[in-house]
């Protein structure tokens, strides 16, 4: 495992962390589902503690992962080590109505900090992420209020924000022209691209970048064919419905002869198409068992300039499209 400043902190980060979106479960908001359906919690475990074993010191997770079983679960199993680096996130909660409601107020940020603290088990949130915060909810100014309260009062070391998943990102070139936070978590692989020009400009102006969805729902792993079909608790029923995935399968075809040239598999191409963009700090597939933890963690293939362009003409000319489509 190699490691990462993230931007202009002090912390040294695995450039392959561990996202726990999945190890929260199923999780219903009304009749959307907002997890990725059953999970068992003993693989669950199995799998951070594999990920330990093979260098991994970062955790990324949220308030809103199986509505707080993911940080209970990282809490239980990681207890007492503080030689790790956590990241978790605010900003998004359930209504009595159970809808999903976005509240970046300075109350409830407070408020979520306290709780995530308790079911992470620690003193001290590492790095702690508005949740896909937009344009009004920063000029309001009551979450910019809350994050360096909590800094202030040790509760948090670092804040950033995670970009929305297919919006521009003027949120983010906001904070940069006022110094504000440490860092970004934006989406980055070999489907989707489009937060490449925020991901340059932040790591030019010493911001950390985390990449998430590094395999868009397992799309990039090749185990998926035109015949998959998802349970109804899983959220990708309704982001990969059947004529989506297969224009997706048929589009990334011609993406994988670069497979055969760096002598490694779908999965092995589309980490190391992340990790060849040096302003990124990590990036983190998400991991539910022992051997996704062994497959996600391999060293990284690095891509030649040339190759990153052809993908970013692939992107641009095919898949640009088609990711719009997978909300």
């Amino acid at each position: 495992m190699q490691y990462r400043n993230f931007g202009k902190t002090d912390l040294r980060i695995s450039e392959t962390g561990f996202g726990a979106w999945a190890i929260g479960g199923p999780a219903m908001a009304g009749k959307t589902p907002i997890g990725w359906g059953e999970v068992n919690d003993g693989q669950s475990v199995e799998a951070i503690n594999k990920a330990l074993d093979l260098g991994v010191n970062f955790f990324d997770t949220a308030d809103f992962y199986g509505l707080g079983h993911s940080e209970e679960l990282l809490g239980r199993t990681l207890s007492g080590r503080k030689d790790l680096v956590i990241a978790t996130k605010v900003g998004h909660r359930l209504t009595e109505q159970q809808e999903i409601r976005q509240d970046y107020s300075k109350a409830y940020i407070l408020q979520a900090c306290e709780a995530s603290l308790r079911r992470l088990r620690r003193d001290s949130i590492d790095l702690y992420q508005l949740h896909a915060a937009r344009m009004p909810d920063l000029e309001n100014g009551e979450c910019l209020e809350a994050m360096e309260l909590l800094k202030q009062q040790g509760k948090i070391r670092y804040w950033g924000l995670s970009l929305n998943t297919f919006e521009p990102a003027p949120e983010a070139d906001w904070l940069m022209e006022r110094g504000l936070g440490h860092g970004f978590q934006v989406v980055l692989n070999v489907a989707n691209q489009r937060g490449l020009p925020v991901i340059r400009r932040a790591g030019k102006n010493g911001f950390g970048i985390i990449a998430r969805m590094p395999l868009q729902f397992g799309l990039l792993t090749g185990k998926f064919d035109k015949s998959t079909r998802f349970p109804d608790n899983d959220h990708r029923a309704f982001r990969l419905p059947p004529d989506l995935l297969a224009d997706a399968l048929d589009a990334l075809e011609a993406a994988w002869p670069l497979c055969e040239k760096y002598g490694t598999d779908k999965t092995g191409l589309a980490m190391g198409f992340i990790l060849s963009h040096p302003e990124v700090s990590t990036v983190i597939p998400g991991i539910k068992t022992a051997a996704q933890a062994v497959e996600n963690t391999r060293a990284p293939v690095t891509l030649s300039p040339e190759d990153l362009d052809a993908l970013w003409r692939l992107y641009k000319t095919r898949l640009e499209e088609l990711v719009k489509r997978m909300r």
